[in-house]
């Protein structure tokens, strides 16, 4: 969920750059096709179908802007403001007029340039900090949301009587984010590319320097203005071909995330393949003496999961809260992201970069008054590639229990290749085979955009030609 209570970072020190800068991130996104040559990693892109020339400023004109259409007040309270008064403007299904994807197409920009805004955005090594730009793609899929909302039949002055909810994050795909300048401008663009009755899937892309540096896929779920039901949204109807291409593979999307949900591994049978997986590496472990099968041994360059992973605990606070008094679910994700880093950083023995960040699940809300615990797990390797797994639970106060609110896979590339992980119960090992299924999904997704590249560049050569 959003970060809507924020101190606003000052602007003054970019307000003289913003108008220019606007048009650099339109200029952006109209000519990402043309600097495709000159990298290795390109997404073909449907900006410059969708070009609407809407630029959003600054994020933090971003996040005034949301505080602003849902009528929130400044000021912290134990009891948020009631909002009841609004249910009674929440609109039917058949209300609500037909939106395209470029009617929720928009751009804005993370002044990085502007040093008193940078410093929020780098860590020590004065490389840009990856948890904080998952809040901020956080914050920007929730605008979109209110830019694809659109309710006729709400009087003039009324606040919103939504709120937009972060339910899974698909994937956060990254570019060469070692090539992240902490000094130059980010821009974002993105638009609503899929719709349900109350759910959005939202793309976003970020770019420096006319390359795009990630993808993101997020959905949203729209709910009623005191958050106790679901509330309808505008249906998307695409304007004109690229758009009903676009749409359809979200639809494929769509498809995949329903079927992925039925046949998870951790709760069903593992397949013949998995079960002569975990057969072998129970072999590989039983060492030099296979009659004791409880005194296992590790294999030469390997780890045990067991001893793979890193926790910490944290205690929300009210800057970290939505209108509703919940911690919003930016700040779970850069929590997340920091020490998944952390884990990697210890088990690779080095730095290594963040490749991918998929199935980001949202259980149940985290209430401001939370003990937050997050534990990284290394649940899968292979040469310079590790894949963790982070779960993060709320700890009751006065009260011994644990809640799970939010998991994530993520994906790091070191700089040599790294130890085998290997598991040494049944519960580790069902976690080892989603994790080598969660990372032959990202070779997969590497594969694919190796063929769309290259279709991409014949393509445009022939039309060159």
């Amino acid at each position: 969920m959003v970060r809507l209570l924020r101190t606003p970072i000052s602007v003054l020190t970019v307000s003289d750059i913003l108008t220019s800068q606007c048009k650099t991130c339109v200029a952006c996104s109209k000519n990402i096709h043309q600097s495709a040559s000159r990298h290795d990693w390109h997404e073909t892109c449907e900006f410059d179908a969708f070009q609407s020339g809407h630029c959003s400023g600054t994020m933090s004109n971003v996040s005034e802007n949301i505080q602003k259409q849902i009528g929130l007040d400044p000021g912290y309270y134990t009891i948020p403001k009631c909002r009841a008064n609004l249910l009674k403007y929440t609109p039917k299904r058949e209300d609500l007029p037909s939106r395209s994807m470029t009617d929720s197409f928009t751009t804005a920009i993370l002044p990085l340039s502007s040093s008193s805004y940078r410093e929020r955005y780098v860590n020590h090594l004065r490389r840009v900090r990856m948890g904080r730009l998952m809040e901020e793609l956080d914050l920007f899929a929730v605008w979109i949301c209110h830019r694809h909302t659109n309710v006729p039949t709400l009087p003039k002055g009324i606040p919103l009587p939504y709120i937009f909810v972060t339910v899974l994050v698909e994937s956060v795909e990254f570019s060469n984010c070692n090539n992240i300048l902490a000094y130059e401008d980010l821009s974002l663009c993105g638009h609503v590319s899929w719709t349900g009755m109350t759910s959005m899937e939202i793309t976003i892309y970020m770019q420096q320097n006319f390359r795009t540096v990630l993808k993101a896929i997020f959905v949203m779920v729209a709910r009623n203005a005191t958050n106790t039901a679901a509330a309808p949204i505008n249906p998307l109807s695409p304007a004109n071909e690229k758009e009903e291409s676009c749409y359809k593979d979200s639809v494929k999307r769509y498809k995949a995330r329903k079927a992925k949900q039925s046949r998870t591994v951790l709760y069903t049978r593992p397949t013949i393949e998995d079960e002569k997986l975990m057969f072998e590496i129970f072999k590989r472990t039983q060492g030099t003496k296979p009659q004791n099968m409880y005194n296992l041994e590790l294999p030469s360059n390997c780890r045990w999961m067991s001893e793979s992973n890193h926790s910490t605990l944290l205690r929300a606070f009210p800057d970290n809260r939505n209108v509703h008094n919940h911690i919003f679910g930016g700040f779970v994700l850069r929590t997340a992201v920091e020490i998944s880093s952390i884990t990697a950083c210890i088990y690779a023995g080095g730095r290594p970069l963040i490749e991918c960040i998929s199935d980001v699940a949202f259980y149940s809300p985290l209430k401001v008054n939370s003990f937050i615990k997050l534990t990284a797990y290394v649940v899968y390797t292979y040469k310079r590639y590790i894949q963790l797994l982070t779960i993060v639970e709320v700890l009751h106060e006065n009260s011994t229990t644990h809640t799970t609110t939010n998991s994530l896979f993520l994906i790091y590339k070191a700089e040599r290749n790294v130890q085998e992980v290997l598991p040494t119960t049944y519960q580790e090992s069902l976690c080892y085979i989603n994790g080598r299924n969660k990372f032959r999904a990202f070779q997969k997704l590497r594969r694919d955009r190796l063929i769309n590249l290259k279709k991409f560049q014949k393509t445009r050569k022939s039309g060159e030609q």
